[in-house]
């Protein structure tokens, strides 16, 4: 039996669309979230970014990999259903931890996130993959966007950088160019989501995000997880997070002592 946050349907629609919307998965941990999300901005790692040129209105910053740094996060993802919940998504029998992802957009923030996958931007492949991305405050307009199937795609989307719009990669015909799924009309689901709630996403599944006209802030916790099947690939270039040092070769599973397994069945 699945995870009592979720049902069958769940998985058969994770399976089918790449995205499902799990209420209430880290309901327990917001305020622990939102401590460490303002940790994590007074003391942004190497990672830290913001997201706006000069002249553009608001604050879209965004940071990765500290989990291992901040309690608050590392307690969320240890104590949570999110590792159960996964696995059962996923349909695996462990589930390791990637990295976490803090995204924060002040009020007024006119700046959409991009359309990407993450996929094409991490050195893992797998079937057997999902991000959670939980909102810290109430969203309406300001939530995640997502193209159900796109996880199916047969090419991957060519990876751009946020604030340059550079693409990562020279594209060798491995890669598709970014689409504009509102113009070419693909099936973008959303919701409007209360904090605690989680959109759970394959790391093929094309996303993204308005900006934020609200008068609140939009900071949003994501953490990406792994099952059975993942393994390290090598990339045409830099990969983000690039992780130096790692030591792994192709065809190996990401090494337990950097990406630890939180669950087991």
């Amino acid at each position: 039996m699945p995870h009592p946050l979720i049902t069958q349907d769940h998985i058969d629609s994770y399976k089918r669309d790449g995205v499902v919307l799990v209420k209430g998965l880290f309901r327990d941990d917001v305020a622990a979230l939102r401590k460490g999300v303002e940790i994590n901005m007074a003391e942004p790692s190497e990672h830290g970014a913001e997201n706006l040129k000069k002249g553009e209105s608001g604050r879209f910053f965004d940071d990765y990999c500290n989990w291992q740094r901040i309690p608050e996060f590392e307690n969320a993802i240890r104590s949570s259903a999110a590792a159960e919940v996964a696995a059962d998504l996923m349909e695996s029998s462990s589930v390791q931890v990637f990295h976490e992802h803090v995204l924060v957009k002040e009020p007024g923030t006119s700046k959409p996130t991009p359309w990407h996958q993450d996929s094409p931007y991490y050195f893992v492949e797998g079937e057997q993959t999902v991000s959670f991305w939980s909102p810290l405050d109430p969203v309406r307009e300001a939530s995640l966007r997502c193209v159900a199937g796109s996880h199916l795609w047969e090419k991957p989307v060519l990876p751009t950088r946020w604030l340059s719009e550079e693409s990562f990669y020279a594209n060798d015909d491995t890669y598709m160019p970014v689409p504009d799924p509102d113009a070419e009309g693909m099936k973008i689901v959303e919701w409007e989501m209360e904090p605690g709630d989680a959109v759970a996403f394959n790391y093929k599944t094309l996303h993204g995000a308005r900006g934020n006209q609200s008068a609140s802030r939009r900071r949003a916790f994501s953490l990406r997880l792994l099952g059975d099947d993942a393994r390290y690939v090598e990339r045409p270039g830099r990969t983000s997070p690039p992780f130096p040092g790692h030591g792994m070769q192709p065809g190996q599973k990401l090494r337990e002592d950097w990406f630890p397994v939180i669950f087991r069945r």
